[in-house]
């Protein structure tokens, strides 16, 4: 599968709080398109203990089971189904949607690439609003 990678390129905010949009936040709705770019998905050291509660397993279970070295060689990415999915999407919906990584969190308020609208299902809403419910 081509297309945009997952991975959020050196140059977007990646775990920053900026966010890319000052008058919009858009609220996932868990479409799921997200989850069927390749690319690495990055698993951080503190996104580990999470997870692997969450799934019902051991630390070193998780990483042996559901990660492998990103590409970059630099840390671990979740891997990916033969198609390209996100090995955590089940019935087109993210398996650990509660504790899901940072960088899946931060889509596509924190970084995007030209071309995400066309693909994502996010919808806008003024940041005023983002802000009184929470979400920002």
């Amino acid at each position: 599968m081509s297309g945009p990678s997952r991975e959020p390129s050196s140059g977007s905010p990646g775990n920053r709080v900026t966010l890319l949009d000052p008058e919009r936040f858009y609220v996932c709705q868990r479409c799921g398109a997200c989850c069927k770019w390749p690319g690495d998905v990055r698993i951080e050291e503190d996104e580990i203990a999470p997870i692997s509660a969450f799934l019902g397993m051991t630390e070193d279970d998780f990483i042996a089971r559901y990660t492998r070295l990103r590409t970059n060689r630099n840390g671990l990415s979740l891997i990916e189904k033969d198609n390209h999915e996100c090995i955590m999407l089940e019935d087109g919906g993210c398996r650990i949607h509660p504790v899901k990584p940072e960088q899946c969190r931060g889509f596509p308020n924190k970084w995007n690439f030209p071309g995400w609208r066309e693909v994502c299902e996010a919808k806008p809403v003024p940041m005023e609003e983002a802000r009184a419910k929470g979400w920002v």
